[in-house]
């Protein structure tokens, strides 16, 4: 059974590696387009790959604002990232969304991302963006309130995780911080062996 919005939004108020797991399994939809949260990623302020860990500034300004709340910033230049702040105001913690499982609105998501193939239409934080509609306009607003719609998976039950370590990043390596949902076909790179 999905939870309520006060409780979706209480799972990001304390530490972001067990938000970043929490995540996975969600169902997250931005305007009835959506799917099932299979991989993340946590980033805290202490943490010197974080976008957070030099301090505020325009760009990152969501970063240090309420939990729950989207951060997107765009990488390399080319592609929107979205990420959910998590801890208290002024801490700057936040979960990349790295991939999920297509399962609400797949033809619009085919359609801006001109391909077909559902494992590629959101498996990867720009591809994710992209396919979700995402830009800087989405940042800052709540996770919770239209045009967004998070419904966390029942807490009963602890998803089936793989744990590693980040992608893309030179700083803060060997923090096994990336979480996926075992077995996924959706993840955006397979996780190391053993994991």
């Amino acid at each position: 059974m999905d939870r309520p919005v006060p409780e979706a939004l209480s799972a990001f108020e304390g530490d972001v590696v067990a938000a970043a797991r929490r995540l996975v399994g969600a169902v997250l939809t931005v305007d009835g387009v959506g799917g099932v949260v299979v991989e993340t990623e946590a980033y805290d302020r202490e943490d010197p790959a974080s976008h957070s860990f030099s301090g505020p500034t325009p760009r990152n300004a969501a970063m240090f604002g309420p939990a729950g709340r989207a951060y997107v910033y765009r990488s390399y230049g080319i592609h929107w990232c979205l990420n959910v702040t998590c801890g208290p105001v002024g801490h700057g913690a936040a979960v990349l969304i790295r991939a999920i499982e297509p399962t609400t609105g797949l033809d619009r998501m085919a359609e801006r991302r001109r391909v077909s193939d559902p494992r590629l239409l959101a498996s990867g934080p720009g591809r994710l963006c992209q396919a979700l509609g995402i830009t800087r306009a989405h940042d800052g607003l709540s996770i919770v309130e239209p045009p967004f719609d998070l419904r966390l998976p029942d807490s009963d039950g602890e998803q089936d995780l793989v744990t590693g370590p980040r992608i893309g990043i030179t700083k803060g390596v060997d923090a096994p911080w990336r979480f996926g949902l075992r077995g996924s076909r959706f993840l955006s790179r397979p996780f190391p062996r053993g994991s």
